[in-house]
C-alpha cells in the first residue's frame, strides 16, 4: 500500500471528509452519518482505488523500458497523482470505519455486470497478458502499448468517476471525482496526440 493508513485518514480528513459537522458553537457537534458498506461512496472508493493501483503499475514498468523524457514524465504524474488520489480514498474508508475490500463485485454499485478476465478487473484494465506484453517491451515499443494501455484505462476511469458524480451524496468525495473526469479527459487527448507522432493509434 502506497500510504500507510493513519497518515491516508489524516490526508483525507485535512481534505475535507465530513467526519463532524460542527453545530450552533464550538461546544456543540454532531457526527455524520457514515456510508454504507454497500453505498456508492464505499463502492466508488474502493473500486477507483483498484484501478488506480493498477495505472500507477503500468507506470512503472515503462519508467524503467524507456529513456523518452517525454514518456517518463508523464508516468511519474500518472503514479503521485493517482497514488495521492487513491491515499485519500483510503483513508476515507477508514474514517468511514469501512474496510478496504468488499465481497461484492467490482461497479455493482453502479449497477453494472463487468465481465473480470484476466485480470482485468473493472472497465479500461489491463489483463495480465497485456502487462506481462509490456514488460517484455522497450524504446518505442514500449512507449506506443504503454500509451494504448492507458488511454483505455483513463476512459475506465473517467467513466466510473462520472458515474460516481451522477450519484454522489458526499461532496469531498464528488469534488474529486469531478477532478478525475477532468483531467483524465485531458490526459487522454494528451496521450492520443502522443501516440500520433509515434506513428500509432488508441486500440479502440
Amino acid at each position: 500500500m502506497w500510504w500507510p493508513a493513519a497518515l491516508a485518514a489524516a490526508v483525507a480528513l485535512c481534505l475535507g471528509v465530513p467526519a463532524l459537522v460542527a453545530g450552533g458553537s464550538s461546544s456543540s457537534a454532531s457526527v455524520t452519518a457514515a456510508p454504507a458498506t454497500d453505498s456508492p461512496e464505499a463502492g466508488f472508493a474502493r473500486d477507483m482505488a483498484t484501478h488506480h493501483q493498477q495505472a500507477i503499475d503500468l507506470s512503472f514498468i515503462v519508467r524503467d523500458r524507456t529513456d523518452n523524457a517525454e514518456v517518463r514524465n508523464l508516468a511519474f504524474d500518472v503514479i503521485n497523482t493517482q497514488a495521492n488520489q487513491r491515499g485519500m480514498m483510503m483513508g476515507w474508508l477508514d474514517q468511514w470505519g469501512l474496510t478496504q475490500n468488499s465481497a461484492a463485485k467490482p461497479m455493482a454499485w453502479m449497477k453494472m455486470d463487468y465481465q473480470a478476465h484476466d485480470g482485468s478487473l473493472m472497465p479500461g484494465m489491463a489483463t495480465n497478458a497485456q502487462i506481462d506484453q509490456l514488460k517484455q517491451l522497450s524504446g518505442t515499443a514500449a512507449e506506443v502499448f504503454y500509451l494504448q494501455l492507458m488511454i483505455e484505462h483513463h476512459k475506465g476511469g473517467v467513466g466510473m468517476a462520472q458515474g460516481y458524480v451522477d450519484l454522489a451524496k458526499n461532496p469531498s468525495e464528488k469534488r474529486l471525482a469531478q477532478s478525475m473526469v477532468t483531467a483524465q479527459s485531458s490526459e487522454i487527448q494528451l496521450m492520443t496526440d502522443m501516440l500520433a507522432t509515434r506513428g500509432a493509434k488508441s486500440l479502440s
